[in-house]
């Protein structure tokens, strides 16, 4: 199995009201994606972080191996969640995938 986990901090000029409606959106878009993309075992979006945190959303997934986890980067329910849904509303990516 691979793990593939992704921080984001949300742009700065968004309101407080934007980032919710935003958050919502990651997370509803991502988590949509279960049972769509082949060898995606599980998707989860955190967005409810305690004040010591320095990131806004987490993407926690799982694929059933690496060839999955390239499949998943270019379908294209996943590259339409991205460029609608987060990348215009994200300053920052952070990324590890690893083989659990």
């Amino acid at each position: 199995m691979v793990k593939h986990i992704i921080l984001w901090q949300l742009k700065d000029e968004l309101s407080d009201d934007e980032k919710i409606r935003v958050k919502e959106g990651i997370k509803t878009g991502l988590e949509g994606l279960a049972g769509k993309i082949p060898g995606l075992i599980d998707i989860k979006v955190q967005t409810e972080c305690l004040e010591s945190s320095n990131a806004d959303v987490m993407l926690d997934s799982s694929f059933e191996d690496e060839a999955s986890l390239k499949g998943y980067a270019v379908h294209p329910d996943h590259v339409a969640v991205a460029d609608g849904s987060v990348r215009p509303y994200t300053k920052s990516r952070v990324c590890i995938d690893y083989e659990a």
